[in-house]
């Protein structure tokens, strides 16, 4: 137990060439220490779990000429965390640091996190330094919500901006660590740990040692990652899909109790239907089908089933889901409004073409009679 450390920090990047899905950053930073030509502000912004705090520690490691795959230098590199030290008293202590050069090595590198908790009068303080640093001094700055950082800040730093990583580039990280650490995995289960974190590579690598704890040394399976992780099974969209075009009411019916009794909310249903029906209309096409981010195994079933299925058919569907997932919130009786949904949906070529207009009107005809 001593001796365990999660994924995330044992595989944390040392150097450029490790950094995942940000290219454009990187190619950047490497080339800024290369000329000689690296701003004394930096400001790393975008979602948790994307590198930021990584990136600045290689660039601090970098611009004083430690080993790549030596530990960060406490002499020369102070991290300072904002959201506990966000006072202006934080910050005088750390101007007061600067003005110390560094014992050895070329550069005092300071790197402040979600440096968006600064007080407004603990940023007013730190103006005068940022702006006209010494030439040994360096800070970076990293943030998750760069509207939250007052435009004096921004503008005394060169700005980059982080993107969430790609669902295929986690996989393919998630697929190096699994066999680096020789543990079974099956393809499908990391594409969907990868969906589940929402472009944080951090916490796909959190998700996976979750799951390998979970499998105690046998394979990571795409069944035991879907009941850990509550998440719905494609194949019940598949399902429901079939049952729409066969026009069966009652099979959508029945497919949504069933989804609901093991614990599932129908709000979330209907979200994950109308990614399905967006799916199975991007693959229809061969220039949009690469939208779509899911596993090779599950593409080839998708589209299997959009030849089926009509682009205007599907549209009237994507309308009627949105409609329902709007309304959702403010229903009384939500499992109805969904249901109702999934009624439509299965009649909706009958009412659109008016045949399912036809025995009403002969009811109310004999009625009247």
């Amino acid at each position: 137990m001593d001796n365990f450390v999660v994924s995330a920090r044992k595989y944390r990047p040392l150097g450029f060439e490790e950094v995942v899905g940000q290219e454009h950053i990187t190619t950047t930073l490497k080339n800024a220490i290369d000329n000689n030509k690296l701003a004394q502000a930096l400001l790393f912004c975008g979602p948790r779990g994307v590198g930021k705090t990584t990136c600045a520690r290689i660039v601090a490691r970098m611009i004083n000429g430690f080993e790549e795959k030596a530990e960060v230098n406490s002499l020369n590199i102070f991290e300072l965390d904002a959201a506990s030290n966000n006072s202006v008293d934080d910050i005088r202590s750390l101007i007061d640091q600067v003005r110390y050069p560094p014992q050895f090595g070329k550069f005092k590198v300071y790197i402040i996190d979600e440096v968006h908790m600064l007080s407004n009068q603990a940023f007013n303080a730190f103006l005068k330094t940022l702006e006209e640093p010494p030439s040994y001094a360096i800070f970076i700055l990293a943030t998750t919500e760069k509207h939250k950082v007052i435009p004096t800040i921004l503008s005394r730093c060169q700005i980059f901006d982080f993107n969430r990583i790609q669902v295929s580039d986690i996989a393919r990280q998630l697929k190096r660590v699994a066999d680096r650490e020789k543990i079974k995995v099956e393809e499908e289960a990391l594409h969907l740990i990868a969906q589940k974190a929402d472009g944080a590579l951090r916490d796909g690598l959190s998700i996976f040692d979750l799951m390998v704890t979970f499998s105690s040394g046998k394979e990571v399976t795409f069944k035991d990652v879907l009941s850990n992780l509550h998440i719905l099974d494609y194949d019940y969209y598949f399902k429901v899909v079939d049952g729409l075009l066969a026009e069966n009411h009652t099979q959508t019916l029945l497919l949504l109790d069933e989804i609901m009794r093991k614990g599932f909310d129908a709000h979330n249903f209907i979200v994950g239907l109308s990614e399905h029906l967006r799916n199975l209309l991007v693959s229809q096409d061969a220039r949009t089908i690469d939208l779509m981010e899911v596993p090779e195994s599950t593409r080839k079933k998708y589209l299997e089933q959009s030849q089926a299925v009509s682009p205007s058919l599907l549209l009237s569907w994507l309308t009627i889901t949105n409609q329902c997932d709007i309304n959702y919130k403010s229903s009384k009786n939500q499992r109805l409004l969904v249901e109702l949904a999934l009624m439509k949906m299965a009649h909706v070529n009958a009412v659109i073409s008016g045949n399912g207009a036809a025995p009403v009107a002969e009811g109310l005809k004999k009625k009247l009679n």
